[in-house]
């Protein structure tokens, strides 16, 4: 999976609604809305936004939240990009936060997933990416998303 030749919503114009998503993502669509469903109770707002450099329309989940001393705060936990037939949610940690990702709630294969990832950029960061065809990883996928509020806010 995940090759770019395969990245959807590549036309500017055309922002993505369900209908649009629906004839993209095909019978993964299913999976798609059952993980819009569970961002209202993770506190999730996702935006979709064109990014000029790659091309192509992606979604940025982020949590916005208010310090005890009355300072907005906002955090990405998670990008979306649409692929043909499955999209990828991408979940992003620095390094020194590897060993709580390890330790959220999540099945041994996604712990795999966290041991193998590759850090990256001048401030280390690695990102734990899931293909999604069916619902199946969504648990882990809002576990991490949890782990990700919790040590990073």
């Amino acid at each position: 999976m995940n090759n770019s030749e395969d990245l959807r919503l590549r036309e500017p114009e055309v922002t993505p609604t369900s209908e649009v998503l629906k004839q993209v993502l095909g019978g993964s669509y299913t999976a798609y809305e059952t993980f819009q469903h569970a961002l209202p109770n993770l506190e999730i707002e996702q935006k979709w936004q064109w990014y000029t450099p790659h091309k192509a329309w992606f979604a940025r989940g982020q949590h916005r939240w208010t310090t005890q001393r009355g300072t907005k705060k906002e955090k990405t936990l998670y990008w979306l990009h649409v692929y043909e037939k499955y999209f990828s949610v991408a979940v992003w940690f620095k390094e020194k936060n590897r060993v709580e990702a390890l330790n959220a709630d999540v099945s041994e294969k996604t712990k795999h997933l966290i041991r193998d990832a590759r850090t990256m950029g001048k401030m280390p960061t690695f990102p734990v990416v899931f293909y999604i065809t069916t619902t199946k990883p969504l648990a882990d996928i809002c576990s991490l998303i949890e782990c990700k509020k919790r040590i990073e806010e």
